[in-house]
Formats: structure tokens, C-alpha cells, sequence
């Protein structure tokens, strides 16, 4: 594969920090992976966060923190990861799927606003950051997501493992709703190999998620060993997970967040590069921005193959895949998978948008260290398939 679809970028700090982790002799969670809950919480704004091995543990924790539990309904966008809506039911509740907006693949105000009128019972509120950019969060001259949730008293709970750093109307993302998962995982904007971050202003919904990320245990390992007192003497308060975050990935996460806004940048420089040259293109719909360039994270370049298109999607990939190009699909949606469509009944004529974008979504490659070169031999493919070439 000439062009890969992700390529990890680790040529600053990480090897000296992890190695200074491995020097210390203490490689579980302890200075390094509080260090990263500082930093990276001043990053986006927000008064706490928790260190974890996933987004999808930061998710779980989130929802367990905020009170949804068996027979509360949770409504998710069904395009998103089943980590998205798979946490609902690890606590025993139920996702209500919701379709998204064409072109941006993103829960709106409007959609908020007819689901709960159809599900008045409805807890919380799964919102995710498709792609890098905001959902409309905040109100202007009409009412923001959060402002609908808060007239219903339904929590929101921000899946944004998409979107560091982004933000909404000059806020980041992680200091808007109630609280926000972040994911490190591997291809994302920043990595800690494995990783996540649980992000809330909310003290005692930090405090929930730091004691159940490691056993429910009421002291943490590092505070223990490093307090006056007996390191063994702890007490278990609930019937908690194994969520921490090592130092390891940590060190790794920290020489990652000291460039994450160049990362940024180099991404929209790729992404403004598609745009301008694949613009016009027939059988091909870009990304629709809701927000300044400046404020999306660009995390995924996913474009449309419309029904005007010369090849199907699934071709399509296969002809980018023959030319030595990576490319993914964001997402065959949730209420297409299995378990979700037969225990709900779920049918694809109740999501039409989330149809048409899967019928036609491609991600093409998009990270910091794809050169120009590279970028113009992506387009050139998709103007050569698109136009016909075989």
C-alpha cells in the first residue's frame, strides 16, 4: 500500500518519555498519566478529566456516572461506532437510534427535538463529533443541542473520539456538554497507542468515574503509595472496572498533545486540499461544513459517491485499493448490524440519511504526515475512477 489509509506520526517525544517511564520502575498508572489528566483537560477547557484504556471505557464510565441504568432509553446517532450505543447496554438501558443529517453525518437541533418528543423518557443524550466536527452544541438564533436537553432534563454525554481539537462557536470541545470521551486510539488525531480521556466541570462526576475506572477502590494506586500512612489500607465503595491508563501509554500521549495543534493544522491543509480540487467532481458529494475550518479537527475527509456515480462505492474501493490507496467506510450504520436491527426491530426506511451516506461513504486518507505528493496522486485517482478510467 503506497498511500495507507492511517499512519501514525510518533517523531517527537515519545520514545524519550517512555523511556524515562521505563527507567523509573513504576510503568501502571502513577505521575505520567496524571501529568496527561492536566494537561490535557487545560487543552480543551474543562475542570477534570480521567485517564482511561479507551474512549469506549470513558463512555461507559460516563453513562454509569450520570445515573442511566436498566430500562432508562439513551438516544444515539446510528452512525457512529458500536462503542457509541453498545455501552447503553453493558448498564442494562436501551439506545434509541437516531438518524443524521446528510453531508455532515451529524445529530442536529432539529432531530433532538423530534426524538425526544417521541421518546419523552429518554435519560441522556449520545452525541458524536462525526468526523472531527462540532454538532451544533450551542444556541444561537435558534436553540444549540444542549439548551433543547437541558429544557428536558436529559443529560448529554459527548462521544468526541473524533474531535480533539475542535471546537463550537469558539468553545472547545470537552468544556460543552455534560461530559466528554475522548479516544487515543491508534489512528486518531492524537494516540496513546490504547487510550481515552473522560472529560465534565462536574466534581462529583469525576470523582464517580475516577473511583469506578479502578475497581471501585476509594484511593487511587499512585495516592496510595506516594501518601504517608499504609499504602495497603483502601476500601472498595462499589463494584467498579479495570479503566486506568498506564504511564506508559501516557508518556506516549503526552509527546503526542505537545503537537497536537500542529497535527491539526497539517490535517486542514490536507483536507483544504481536497476540497478545492475535488470540488464540482460528478458522482462525488464532499463534507458540509457546519463550522469554520479553523474549528473542525479533521480527523476523517469522508465524501459521498452519489447514485450518479459511475461505480458503486464497494468498487470504488477496490479500484483506490488496486492503485495502492487506503481508504475506509465511516460507517455501515448501527441499525444495519445484526444485534441491534433484530433485538429493536430496526428497519433502514426510518434512517433515509443514514442510508444514503452508507450507500456511498468513503473515507479517503487524511493525517498529518501525508505529503502534497501523495494527496495530489489520491486525487488523481478518484478524478480517474470517477471519470471512467478502469
Amino acid at each position: 500500500m503506497r498511500i495507507p489509509f492511517s499512519r501514525v506520526r510518533c517523531d517527537g517525544n515519545e520514545l524519550a518519555y517512555v523511556s524515562d517511564v521505563l527507567a523509573s520502575g513504576w510503568l501502571t498508572t502513577a505521575s505520567r498519566a496524571m501529568e496527561l489528566e492536566q494537561r490535557f483537560a487545560a487543552a480543551v477547557g474543562a475542570r477534570f478529566a480521567c485517564a482511561v484504556n479507551s474512549c469506549t471505557a470513558a463512555l461507559h464510565l460516563a453513562l454509569e456516572a450520570i445515573g442511566v441504568g436498566p430500562g432508562d432509553e439513551v438516544l444515539v446517532p446510528t452512525m457512529t461506532f458500536t462503542a457509541t450505543a453498545e455501552v447503553v447496554r453493558y448498564l442494562g438501558a436501551d439506545p434509541v437510534f437516531l438518524d443524521v443529517e446528510y453531508g455532515t453525518s451529524l445529530l442536529t437541533p432539529s432531530i433532538v427535538s423530534a426524538a425526544i418528543a417521541q421518546h419523552p423518557r429518554a435519560k441522556a443524550l449520545m452525541v458524536v463529533h462525526y468526523g472531527g466536527q462540532a454538532a451544533a452544541m450551542l444556541s444561537g438564533p435558534e436553540k444549540g443541542i444542549l439548551e433543547i436537553c437541558r429544557d428536558h432534563g436529559i443529560r448529554v454525554v459527548e462521544d468526541a473520539a473524533h474531535a480533539f481539537p475542535a471546537s463550537d462557536q469558539g468553545r472547545p470541545v470537552g468544556a460543552l456538554g455534560d461530559v466528554t470521551c475522548f479516544s487515543f486510539y491508534a489512528n486518531k488525531t492524537i494516540t496513546t497507542a490504547e487510550g481515552g480521556m473522560l472529560v465534565t466541570d462536574d466534581e462529583g462526576l469525576a470523582t464517580r468515574a475516577r473511583t469506578m475506572r479502578l475497581h471501585g477502590i476509594d484511593r487511587d494506586i499512585w495516592d496510595r503509595f506516594t501518601s504517608s500512612g499504609a499504602a495497603w489500607e483502601y476500601d472498595v465503595v462499589a463494584p467498579g472496572y479495570k479503566y486506568n491508563m498506564s504511564d506508559l501509554n501516557a508518556a506516549v500521549g503526552l509527546a503526542q498533545l505537545e503537537r497536537a495543534d500542529v497535527f491539526r493544522d497539517a490535517r486542514e491543509r490536507c483536507a483544504t486540499y481536497y476540497l478545492e480540487r475535488l470540488k464540482g467532481l460528478a458522482g462525488l458529494d464532499l463534507p458540509r461544513l457546519r463550522v469554520p475550518m479553523s474549528e473542525h479537527a479533521w480527523h476523517l475527509f469522508a465524501v459521498t459517491l452519489t447514485e450518479g456515480a459511475c461505480v458503486s462505492r464497494n468498487r470504488f474501493i477496490d479500484m483506490m485499493f488496486e492503485r495502492g490507496i487506503g481508504t475506509s467506510v465511516h460507517y455501515k450504520p448501527l441499525h444495519r448490524m445484526t444485534y441491534y436491527r433484530e433485538r429493536y426491530g430496526l428497519s433502514p426506511d426510518s434512517f433515509p440519511n443514514a442510508e444514503t451516506l452508507w450507500r456511498g461513504c468513503v473515507s479517503l486518507p487524511l493525517y498529518a504526515s501525508l505529503s502534497e505528493g501523495e494527496i495530489d496522486e489520491v486525487c488523481r485517482a478518484v478524478e480517474n475512477i470517477l471519470n471512467g478510467g478502469g
